[in-house]
């Protein structure tokens, strides 16, 4: 099976969190790959210290989820605030209802001011992407955040069928809220598993990240995302790689921000603002050893990514592995290792 061409069956698609399952969060499906060796191993989340080593850094994303999907007064249609940008405007993203799911809505016009609940109002000014993302000035009376806070709810797609409350969304790593949608790689990480990797001597370091929408339907690069690798970080990061450790991203986020702050040679600069780059296999990565990610669409451009750590022939593999054993896809599904 080619990763490029897969078929994702809807019964893979997790419809609710673990915790809705029977299971804590941290009993989430593990599959692991070894680049150097190509072999494969089935495991659960709880099984991560142990496959990790001492001396191996792990890089988390920080960035807390929004409740980012507003309705528009007295409409089918939904806003999804997706990228804060300059001058106080966002990316924003219209959605239709469509039975009991949502999908891009393509009758949006420039100029066209939209009302929200609380007095509050979207404009939109020009297309972003192809009529999907659309640039606009947002009036809230007061800041976006906030505003999403009382009048917001998480952002959710037509394979998870009921609202599930913002904590469902949340990781046990975020600490400043910003992305539209869960840095979900991390999703199944509980204050257990962190004791169990600090006890067994793998270093845990901060990124932020803040991620915006990343609809199914869409397949696009991504856009440009606000992040932060701190200077702790990029020194314990370049520390690692001079003595040869070996670093594992937490997420195809932490990868961005990692490798948009790597200067070459495994060094690692603290740096902030906004990154546009995008990791592919003719690109390459210089900091990123390893990856723990979730199971991403066909097509996703997401695949790139991995398939620059994993190499093509193992990330097919481990990809038909997953839809064998029936791993689960999506925020709320199992995860997928890629070791060197």
């Amino acid at each position: 099976m080619s990763v490029r061409e897969f078929t994702l069956p809807a019964e893979l698609e997790a419809h609710e969190p673990p915790e809705a399952r029977g299971l804590a969060r941290d009993g989430v499906r593990l599959l692991a790959g070894e680049v150097s060796t190509g072999a494969t191993a089935h495991r659960r989340f709880t099984d991560l210290p142990r496959l990790l080593r001492a001396g191996d850094v792990l890089v988390v994303n920080t960035s807390g989820t929004l409740p980012a999907a507003v309705p528009v007064v007295g409409t089918a249609l939904t806003v999804h605030f997706s990228t804060e940008l300059d001058r106080g405007e966002w990316l924003v993203e219209l959605r239709e209802a469509a039975g009991k799911a949502n999908r891009p809505y393509d009758g949006g016009v420039a100029g066209q001011r939209y009302p929200l609940p609380g007095g509050g109002s979207v404009r939109l000014r020009e297309e972003y992407s192809r009529g999907r993302l659309w640039t606009a000035t947002v009036d809230t009376h007061g800041p976006v955040p906030g505003y999403l806070r009382v009048y917001g709810r998480p952002i959710r797609y037509g394979y998870v069928p009921r609202a599930w409350p913002l904590s469902y969304y949340q990781t046990v790593f975020a600490t400043e809220p910003g992305s539209a949608e869960m840095p979900s790689a991390a999703r199944p990480f509980s204050d257990r598993v962190v004791t169990r990797l600090v006890a067994a001597g793998v270093l845990l370091v901060p990124v932020l990240l803040h991620t915006g929408v990343a609809s199914p339907e869409a397949h696009e690069r991504p856009y440009p995302e606000r992040f932060v690798v701190p200077e702790t970080t990029a020194r314990l990061v370049t520390q690692a790689k001079a003595g040869g450790g070996r670093v594992i991203a937490v997420g195809t986020t932490a990868v961005r921000a990692l490798e948009t702050a790597a200067t070459g040679n495994g060094v690692v600069a603290a740096a902030r603002g906004w990154t546009e780059l995008v990791v592919t296999p003719e690109r390459g990565v210089r900091v990123v050893d390893g990856l723990l990610t979730g199971f991403h669409e066909p097509r996703a451009s997401h695949l790139d990514l991995l398939e620059t750590v994993a190499g093509r022939p193992l990330l097919d593999r481990m990809y038909a592995e997953a839809i064998g054993s029936r791993y689960l896809w999506h925020e709320f599904g199992d995860v997928n290792l890629i070791l060197p």
